[in-house]
């Protein structure tokens, strides 16, 4: 670690650092849902094309199937990951009102939870009990203290529609990228497959080297594993589609 990263470091560390930092509110992170729908997007229209390819089908059969798969599945894992991320909310907030009840009903034993909590951290004797009583004095932290440290839950950051929007857009953008070349009349059919190709590799890979820039990955192994799943998935499609044709008599 060099000298500039380091005095940057100490200086995220401040007493007033890290009360800014840890006093901000908890943003949704739009970041992996970016990922996961572009990232399903591109595989999803790139299987179209390669099945209808490996098939034999025309280019308007690709183009059509694709655009139909693209707003249909976009739409459905948008969907889903509403549904999702909301059921967890209703989940917390199922346990933040047990919680509740339970210190109505038995609060000295939700203070022996506390207790064993931190207990198990390393706390003993007096340093224990005042921890105990500084957490067990506010209702609020110590209901968040049981959802966390109890359950393993985490209230903030989550957003049901900010998910599903995010999700949908990169779907959408991404997995446009790949049929692109279809909408070229001019363009043969086997060109615009290879440009098909072109552009959903390159969509994997720059996911794949985004996503390592975000969360400070080799950039190199991460895009490269992202274009190996992605092109594993359209060959198992191509491979679908030409066995299809050769074994149930598919015609294009």
């Amino acid at each position: 670690m060099d000298q500039r990263e380091r005095r940057a470091l100490e200086d995220e560390h401040r007493p007033e650092a890290i009360r800014r930092r840890l006093g901000a509110p908890q943003r949704a992170e739009t970041v992996p849902d970016a990922i996961l729908g572009g990232i399903d997007g591109c595989v999803t229209t790139f299987a179209v094309v390669s099945g209808a390819f490996g098939a034999g089908f025309s280019a308007t059969v690709a183009l059509v199937l694709g655009f139909a798969n693209l707003l249909a599945d976009g739409f459905s894992m948008a969907v889903s990951n509403y549904e999702s991320i909301q059921a967890r909310r209703e989940h917390i907030q199922g346990v933040r009102e047990r919680e509740n009840h339970h210190i109505d009903a038995v609060p000295e034993g939700e203070r022996e939870e506390i207790r064993e909590i931190f207990r198990r951290k390393g706390l003993s004797g007096e340093t224990l009990e005042q921890v105990v009583a500084a957490i067990t004095e506010d209702r609020e932290v110590w209901i968040e203290t049981m959802l966390t440290e109890e359950h393993g839950l985490q209230s903030e950051g989550l957003s049901p529609l900010r998910s599903a929007l995010t999700t949908f857009v990169a779907f959408l953008v991404v997995g446009a990228m790949p049929l692109l070349p279809y909408t070229l009349a001019s363009l043969g059919t086997n060109r615009q497959f290879l440009a098909s190709l072109a552009m959903a590799g390159a969509m994997f890979l720059g996911i794949g080297m985004l996503k390592s820039v975000v969360y400070r990955q080799p950039m190199v192994r991460s895009g490269l594993r992202t274009l190996l799943m992605g092109g594993a998935a359209a060959g198992l499609a191509f491979l679908t589609g030409h066995l299809a044709q050769a074994w149930f008599g598919v015609a294009p």
